[in-house]
């Protein structure tokens, strides 16, 4: 379609990872539009990361020199070592700030239809390095997919019989994701590798036939010795008086108090009948005091003037009426 030189530069161009055909062709043609200068600084660089950069001879990592700068950082734990796939996850992990110990780079994942085996990983590199006895845990922070997932289960199998202890990065529910929109496995994930928040501190009943033949025991003794069974207690309602007031339809109901009857027993006064007084006068005193006493009960059937509580009393199994 194009020029022999232009369309090689697109072919070229489009055997980049993540580059398809348009893109390709977009990238070629913004290279020829753009200054000389640009470019040859584009070709520059290129070469220049060919020429000089390089693999770390301990860990895999990319650098510059025969060690890259984290394993030449004696700040740096060495007894955790995190197993990536690639250098750029390295990268993606240090950018985090919560891991200060030492990496091995692999080089890639096993994918059989690819072609790629654990042969051709560097495996081999981190078995050797493991004769470090400093080191007492490998993290496995592959990606979590099949070929993550491959390349983790064929290590892990490798390296627990050595007697070294391997972790997985945990899987799950991303921040700021819904659960809606999350698929069955990592919900699956995020339920197995979820944390502990708090453990309590609730009774739990480890054999509960034994708790069960107990209190059958315990009914059987209780009904042996003619003792009754402990009610449970009984909560307040707001129906409380209203049943009271059902039960009790003939106790006396709330009302005035009587207070002329009352005005006219203050102002009697009542005097005691002397030795020497005549039979007339000490029987009229005794009716007097019949009537003061009549008329005295009469008023003490007088219900007071109290306003009904909106709190009952103390809950319990019997109530008390104060109006009866």
């Amino acid at each position: 379609m194009y020029d022999a030189a232009v369309q090689n530069l697109i072919d070229e161009l489009g055997r980049l990872p993540g580059v398809g055909p348009k893109s390709a062709q977009r990238i070629a043609f913004h290279i020829l539009n753009s200054d000389s200068s640009e470019m040859q600084k584009l070709t520059n660089a290129i070469n220049t990361v060919k020429n000089t950069v390089s693999f770390c001879q301990v860990c895999g990592n990319i650098s510059e020199t025969d060690q890259c700068a984290i394993c030449r950082d004696e700040r740096r734990t060495p007894t955790t070592l995190c197993v990536v796939e690639e250098s750029k996850d390295v990268v993606s992990i240090e950018r985090t700030r919560s891991f200060h110990g030492r990496y091995h780079v692999l080089g890639g994942a096993i994918n059989p239809l690819a072609g790629l085996t654990p042969e051709q990983l560097r495996i081999r590199e981190l078995i050797a390095r493991l004769a470090d006895e400093r080191i007492e845990e490998i993290i496995l922070a592959m990606d979590p997919n099949l070929e993550g997932e491959a390349t983790a289960t064929y290590l892990s199998r490798l390296l627990v019989p050595l007697g070294v202890r391997v972790s997985r990065l945990a899987s799950g529910l991303p921040v700021g994701g819904d659960l809606e929109y999350a698929d069955e496995i990592t919900l699956g994930r995020a339920l197995e590798g979820r944390r502990i928040i708090a453990e309590g501190n609730r009774h739990s009943t480890e054999n509960h036939a034994e708790a069960f033949t107990q209190a059958v025991a315990e009914d059987q003794e209780r009904q042996a010795q003619n003792t009754p069974a402990p009610q449970p207690r009984q909560r307040w309602s707001g129906s409380m008086f209203e049943e009271l007031s059902e039960e009790h339809e003939d106790a006396p109901q709330q009302g005035t108090l009587n207070e002329p009857l009352l005005e006219e027993l203050d102002a009697e006064t009542i005097t005691e009948p002397e030795g020497n007084s005549r039979p007339e006068e000490q029987d009229g005193s005794s009716s007097q005091q019949q009537s003061y006493q009549e008329r005295l009960e009469e008023l003490k059937k007088t219900p007071l003037r109290t306003p009904t509580p909106q709190i009952p009393p103390i809950p319990g199994r019997t109530y008390v009426n104060p109006w009866q």
